[in-house]
């Protein structure tokens, strides 16, 4: 349908071109003319002072909400019992924690968007500007204009002048990142010096992994080979599996004229040696062992160590000898421990040195 067709009366009137908010007419030369924009229209806070305080209040309120939600994250996270359940009507029984950090991180995050949207749609300026495309390339020109585009949306922003505004949004963005360092937490306390030392301590007898009894020297065979644990040491505890994950032992008993080291010859008790059972590769329990040759292999990648000559490596990716264990016997006649390992068992770490 042509204009020639639209009865003269839906047909809007002549405008001048150059008025804000004007709409210009469709010719034959030039169809797609541009329409303008409508008429602005100014917003109360525009006009009123008190309206652009209380909407300066509303938007404070909100980053401070946030403020005190990240806070509250914080002490859900450091007092609430992580086994502690609550019943949430249509939910039914959940997590006291899960819950209180996904109300209070998530009230945290809406607060600071929600103070932001506000204060853009009634304090910041909404004045329409038209502007002409221009090319790709950033001439000097351009970059001057944004530069002065950026200033003044800087000043149309208040963010100088609204001075609360402007504190409770800095407070609201500095805390909020604390909340995912606080979830650091979870990877666990700092190491320290605890890969360096194990359950094993002077006095701590022996005991059987099989019988859970006592060792006494009689019950190691020459060229047998028994897995021993630190006294007090129960499975039943819960941190049983990570005791032994470093303090998992291996006995064996030489015939001293076999040794050929002689600080391992020191550390015996009649031929009985006490070396680290965890593979020093990647940590495998080493459980394979050769009689003839006093050497034990770890099944995992086949590091062979030689328990007559320090349990250093002679085989494999293995790349330090077992630690071993100094022993003797109680005034019980029973054997133990006669201090620590003295060098980190396992596979070697960043604080090996």
């Amino acid at each position: 349908m042509s204009s020639q067709d639209i009865p003269e009366e839906n047909l809007p009137a002549e405008q001048d071109h150059h008025a804000h908010g004007a709409v210009s007419v469709a010719d034959e030369k030039d169809p797609f003319s541009d329409p303008g924009l409508p008429p602005h229209e100014h917003r109360i806070q525009d006009i009123d002072e008190r309206a652009a305080k209380r909407s300066e209040r509303v938007v404070a309120m909100l980053f401070t909400v946030s403020m005190l939600a990240t806070v509250g994250f914080i002490a859900s996270y450091v007092t609430i019992p992580k086994d502690k359940s609550i019943f949430v009507f249509p939910i039914g029984h959940i997590s006291a924690l899960n819950f209180a950090l996904g109300l209070t991180l998530g009230a945290a995050l809406f607060c600071i968007g929600a103070g932001a949207v506000h204060w853009a749609r009634t304090l910041m300026s909404d004045v329409e500007v038209a502007d002409e495309r221009h090319a790709i390339s950033a001439p000097p020109e351009v970059k001057a204009k944004v530069l002065a585009d950026f200033k003044q949306g800087a000043k149309e922003s208040a963010i100088g002048r609204r001075k609360l505004i402007r504190t409770t949004m800095f407070g609201a963005l500095t805390l909020v990142p604390l909340s995912g360092v606080v979830l650091l937490r979870d990877l666990g306390p700092l190491p320290g010096t605890s890969l360096r030392h194990t359950a094993w301590s002077k006095g701590k007898l022996l005991v059987n992994m099989n019988t859970n009894e006592p060792l006494r020297p009689s019950d190691v065979a020459v060229g047998s080979l028994t897995f021993a644990k630190p006294e007090g040491v129960e499975e039943s505890q819960e941190d049983f599996q990570n005791v032994m994950a470093k303090a998992a032992l291996m006995i064996i008993r030489l015939q001293p004229d076999n040794i050929k080291d002689k600080r391992e010859l020191e550390w015996s008790h009649e031929g009985i040696v006490a070396f680290s059972k965890i593979c020093t590769h990647v940590g495998c329990p080493i459980s394979l062992y050769e009689q003839q040759t006093h050497h034990v292999l770890c099944p995992c990648h086949q590091s062979t160590f030689d328990l007559s000559d320090g349990a250093r490596v002679i085989f494999g990716p293995a790349g330090h000898a077992l630690p071993q264990l100094r022993i003797g016997v109680s005034e019980e006649g029973y054997l133990q421990a006669l201090g620590d390992f003295d060098e980190p068992v396992g596979p070697a770490f960043w604080e090996r040195g």
